[in-house]
């Protein structure tokens, strides 16, 4: 397996992980469980990031720029479906 490969699978993994622990925290039955959830999420948000720096560097990760008039098609597209 190659670096991308093996970056990609580590990134995939840590979103995982962050939506476990981010329906742990919503869920939580006390503040300690709470609070365990929350920093177990915000450590492994962190690692999400870091891996997705080091992909978007290599070039595996590529970030588009998505022009101003996109953006405000799509806004103005669900403004309307929120009114209608």
């Amino acid at each position: 397996m190659d670096d991308r490969s093996l970056m990609e699978n580590m990134l995939m993994l840590e979103k995982g992980a962050c939506d476990l622990f981010m329906h742990g925290s919503i869920e939580s039955s006390s503040q300690d469980v709470h609070q365990a959830f929350t920093g177990s999420l915000n450590s492994a948000i962190e690692m999400q990031n870091q891996i997705y720096a080091k992909m978007q560097a290599k070039g595996w990760y590529p970030a588009e720029q998505v022009q101003q008039t996109k953006i405000n098609e799509v806004k103005m597209k669900f403004s309307n479906q929120a009114q209608g």
